[in-house]
């Protein structure tokens, strides 16, 4: 499939959930370790898909057309003082869609993993998906 594209391309199909879940923790922490202190107790979690409720939210008929959803109150947004009873901040990370670009594309599947992590953290961190455009087409 993905010739030298990580152990990933091993799985032909993918990994499944339990492996997806694997290879997300280690994008998070890969990550430096200053920018994950920044991100608090932010929770990492894995779909296979997002839920209808969310996608109705975002106004998005195919779930494949969301890879990540940052869920919670961000960090410019929520004040000096945690909510009590607020839920986790969490980032979720969508299996299937993300799978599906994978195949799509010629990246390595940790690399799409790591960008939509870091993509749904910076909206932890306050950016809009237009900021975060900015920021990418500066690289």
């Amino acid at each position: 499939m993905h010739d030298g594209f990580s152990s990933a391309a091993a799985f032909g199909r993918g990994p499944d959930l339990a492996e997806f879940e694997r290879l997300a923790v280690a994008a998070y922490d890969a990550l430096p370790a200053e920018f994950r202190r920044l991100t608090g107790d932010i929770q990492i979690r894995v779909a296979e898909a997002a839920d209808r409720d969310a996608l109705d939210e975002l106004d998005i008929d195919d779930p494949l057309d969301l890879l990540g959803l940052f869920e919670g109150i961000g960090l410019a947004h929520g004040g000096a003082t945690p909510y009590t009873g607020a839920l986790p901040n969490r980032v979720w990370l969508y299996r299937r869609a993300i799978l599906t670009y994978w195949r799509e594309n010629e990246e390595r599947l940790e690399d799409i993993i790591t960008h939509v992590l870091i993509h749904e953290i910076g909206h932890h961190f306050g950016l809009s998906d237009d900021d975060m455009d900015e920021l990418y087409e500066g690289e």
